[in-house]
């Protein structure tokens, strides 16, 4: 018997982008307590992966993503006594947090409204070009000695993770106000 279409639930990655504002003088503390989340949230089923981009000289926010294969994921986590209990440990570490939940590719342009998929296009690609070129130019020759699908898997399981966590995320901060034009920021779904 089929199931309705009305109650398939339908899943997808999403993704949690945290500011963090941090405590003077307690960066490596907080650095430390982050990597504790991130290895948390990685017993979990569903995590895909987290990062964190460190701010700019004397800016005190810190982004943390953290992605989720679908929304009960990423609750399954957030509401987790695990969960509660490391941010009361963060507690003396951060004065100010912000959060906001996306899903698909959106959620790598920050808490406001999406910027335009011909954007994120050019943004994908701006980063993409250079991180393949420079892989493929420092191990072209080695990957050349194997089958195309071989090739083709390395490149991908390499360059993925990198582009995912690193520099998609880091490409979207900067560029920021030509994705994202000065607008009202929504709210979070959660808090967080």
């Amino acid at each position: 018997m089929a199931t309705p279409a009305s109650t398939l639930q339908r899943t997808e990655p999403v993704t949690l982008l945290v500011t963090r504002r941090i405590a003077p003088g307690r960066y490596a503390d907080f650095l430390s307590w982050i990597r504790r989340g991130e290895q948390l949230a990685g017993t979990f089923p569903g995590y895909l992966g987290s990062g964190v981009l460190s701010p700019p000289p004397g800016n005190p926010d810190y982004q943390i993503v953290f992605r989720f294969d679908s929304e009960a994921s990423l609750a399954r986590w957030a509401d987790s006594d695990e969960r509660l209990h490391w941010l009361e440990e963060g507690a003396g570490l951060v004065f100010e947090s912000r959060a906001a939940q996306v899903s698909g590719l959106e959620g790598w342009f920050g808490n406001s409204a999406p910027p335009p998929r011909w954007k994120q296009a050019v943004l994908t690609w701006l980063v993409f070009f250079p991180v393949s070129l420079l892989f493929t130019g420092t191990l072209g020759d080695q990957l050349n000695a194997l089958p195309l699908f071989w090739r083709v898997f390395a490149a991908t399981i390499l360059l993925t993770p990198v582009m995912v966590c690193v520099f998609i995320p880091l490409a979207s901060r900067l560029l920021r106000g030509w994705l994202q034009p000065r607008r009202p920021a929504t709210g979070a779904r959660r808090a967080f």
